[in-house]
């Protein structure tokens, strides 16, 4: 066999494989392939972008469910923008939703400080920020991303239907950057807005001021702004410290003693009639203030609909002729002084003629009255005299003493400094005479209580307060709000009177007027008033209403100022009617005696074992006898000794006992001062007008 000739390989530069072939690529072929390898590296970075996407979205979805579920509006539009849509579905489900309103907190950052609590002296709090968010725009950002300001508007007003389209839709229409659009919407409001994903549109943190207590001493809290500033009340009064402190600012205010003060004057307010009514309780040795009540009033919540009357504070910001309760002041000036004794008489029988003027007394005993007469029948004739032997100096000296003439010294912004009364040169003897029995000048209910307060407390003038004088925060207040309870006859314990307070009564003056007071209650016209075992003592007084041509017929001004118990004073209490009507019930008298004085012995009976006094009828003959004072003078009587009990140790019981009922109405109404001229005729003519 001969072999073949080996066919000659062609020389390529690389290494011949045994049985392998050689196959030519086209061009078109090579470019082809060329493409493939480009797509297939395409696919691949495409993977791995669309791998992140997926990453971050699962990211941005564990954060918003967990971390931070209250997403601003511009960061849900970035997620929105970088979710496909089964995501969106998912995070717009039902559920999802629902998880999110139950852990909804506020989207802009927090405030550094909420404006701090106000409590009253037990720690019930009176007012309170909560933290909330205010809807804020961007108009020009609107605008950038293509949004129609009138589509924006209607739907935001679809959410907050408080606003209006057209309102809104004009300042989406503005050249500015920031502005609010709403303050303190709800979170569910937050929500719905946030879902909108409107770019331009956010939120930005701010606080609601909550009154939970609603009506109750809406006029001594105030109110605040939309920018949390204090307006009137202990608002306005204390707003740098509710701003700058947290801690919560304790008031002396007793919400269950507010409570039944307005509870008790509400009640006597629509039975008589009445255009208006005041009511206040004051420690009469702190100054504490425990209950301020102002009628009509309104709920805290709601100032907006409160109406102007309904924002007048009347025991601060309006002035009154004081009527008879003014006469306390007359009797304490003239025996303090000297200048007569409890046993001088008085001519109650003769009118006292000025001119074309006549002073008189109202249903009066026409006869000569013993000082102690002139207070329990509330004689005019009797006060006017008295005024008339102090004359006009001294008693100008006594009422500036008495800080008649100026701004009742509390902090409230409300507190008047409109105290009107007749000027120096015209203060004649006419004048005199008529401010002996409360008319020719007007103050406030509160000038009246502090000036009780001071004569019945052993003759310190204290200070008015509205702060509880304990700001620890505890909330506790060993002495009066229930830690124990004490009969109305235990001298202590009790606050003791604050070193530097002045005094304007000696131990002698002020012993006689305690008895005074309690001789008013127990024979006078303020019969009404007493409750048994409390020991009540005050003065009533009923004074003409002053319009700008003169005194209003049949138009009064009804109060009765009290103390309690008398033989240990603690408590002053002071109830008055605007303008009250008499009713079948009270014989058609709208007098003081009729209409206050009761409302005063309610109050009374409801407050004092809540302020821990238990009423003391066992002991009631011996402390009543301790305090009496006769009418009239008895041949060689010396005045019986105060009766005082030791402390009761005995523990508290469970629950407080049942209030004890004030007595009824008595027959015997509080006559009105009735002088012919009115007060704006006094001396030179010098207007005197009550603020009504």
């Amino acid at each position: 066999m001969t072999d073949r000739p080996q066919a000659e390989r062609p020389k390529t530069g690389r290494p011949h494989r045994p049985g392998a072939e050689t196959v030519r690529v086209t061009a078109p072929i090579l470019a082809q392939r060329t493409t493939m390898e480009r797509t297939r590296k395409r696919m691949l970075l495409a993977g791995g972008g669309f791998a992140l996407l997926f990453t971050a979205v699962a990211i941005q979805l564990s954060i918003a469910s967990l971390v931070a579920p209250s997403l601003t509006v511009t960061e849900k539009a970035s997620l929105a923008a970088s979710q496909t849509a089964q995501d969106q579905d998912a995070a717009n489900s039902p559920e999802f939703r629902a998880q999110a309103v139950s852990d909804l907190t506020p989207v802009a950052p927090t405030l550094d400080r909420l404006r701090a609590e106000i409590t009253d002296r037990n720690g019930q709090v009176l007012a309170i920020s909560l933290p909330t968010a205010d809807l804020v725009a961007d108009p020009r950002k609107l605008r950038e991303y293509g949004y129609d300001p009138r589509t924006v508007a209607h739907q935001i007003v679809a959410i907050v239907p408080t606003l209006t389209e057209d309102w809104v839709a004009r300042r989406l229409s503005t050249n500015s950057t920031y502005l609010t659009l709403a303050y303190r919407i709800s979170p569910t409001q937050e929500l719905a807005l946030n879902d909108l994903g409107v770019i331009g549109l956010d939120f930005a943190a701010g606080e609601r001021r909550s009154y939970p207590e609603g009506v109750m001493a809406a006029q001594v809290l105030g109110s605040v702004d939309v920018d949390g500033h204090g307006l009137g009340g202990a608002e306005q009064a204390f707003d740098q410290r509710l701003n700058s402190d947290t801690t919560p600012l304790r008031l002396s205010i007793d919400v269950r003693v507010q409570s039944a003060v307005r509870d008790e004057l509400s009640q006597a307010m629509a039975t008589f009639t009445a255009k208006a009514a005041a009511g206040i309780v004051m420690d009469v040795r702190t100054g504490e203030v425990l209950a301020m009540v102002s009628l009509p009033d309104y709920d805290a919540n709601q100032i907006g609909q409160a109406t102007p009357e309904q924002k007048v504070n009347h025991t601060l910001a309006s002035v009154y002729e004081p009527g008879s309760t003014f006469k306390l002041q007359t009797a304490s000036m003239a025996l303090q002084e000297g200048v007569v004794h409890i046993w001088d008489q008085f001519d109650a029988l003769h009118a006292i003629k000025f001119g074309r003027f006549t002073i008189t007394d109202y249903k009066g005993k026409f006869r000569y009255l013993y000082l102690p007469e002139v207070l329990a029948y509330s004689s005019n004739l009797g006060a006017a005299h008295i005024a008339d032997e102090m004359g006009a100096d001294r008693q100008r000296a006594w009422l500036a003493q008495m800080g008649m003439f100026q701004r009742v010294p509390i902090e409230l912004p409300e507190a008047t400094k409109h105290v009107l009364f007749p000027k120096q040169a015209a203060w004649g003897r006419l004048a005199t005479m008529t401010i002996g029995f409360g008319q020719g000048l007007a103050v406030s209910p509160m000038h009246v209580v502090r000036g009780t307060a001071s004569l019945a407390n052993g003759g310190y003038l204290i200070r008015p307060t509205i702060l509880a004088q304990d700001q620890s925060g505890d909330g506790q207040n060993q002495d009066r709000d229930g830690a124990g309870l004490t009969l109305a006859a235990d001298v202590t314990p009790a606050p003791q009177i604050a070193p530097g307070v002045p005094r304007v009564l000696n131990d002698h003056t002020a012993d006689l007027i305690k008895r005074l007071m309690r001789l008013v209650v127990t024979t006078g016209y303020g019969k009404p008033a007493d409750v048994p075992g409390y020991f009540v003592g005050g003065k009533t007084g009923t004074s003409e209403i002053v319009s700008g041509h003169g005194y209003l017929k049949h138009a009064n001004v009804s109060a009765f100022t009290s103390v309690f118990p008398m033989n240990n004073p603690r408590y002053a209490v002071y109830m008055m009617l605007d303008d009250p009507h008499g009713t079948k019930a009270s014989g058609g008298y709208s007098t003081a005696g009729a209409v206050a004085a009761p409302a005063a012995g309610r109050v009374i009976a409801r407050i004092a074992p809540i302020l821990g006094l238990l009423p003391d009828t066992a002991d009631a003959a011996a402390i009543d006898n301790g305090l009496s004072i006769p009418l009239e003078p008895v041949v060689n009587q010396v005045l019986p000794q105060p009766y005082l009990i030791p402390v009761s140790t005995a523990p508290a019981p469970a629950t407080a006992p049942p209030a004890v009922q004030a007595q009824g109405p008595s027959s015997a109404p509080e006559p009105a001062a009735q002088p012919t001229a009115p007060a704006t005729t006094v001396g030179t003519g010098s207007a005197v007008i009550a603020s009504r």
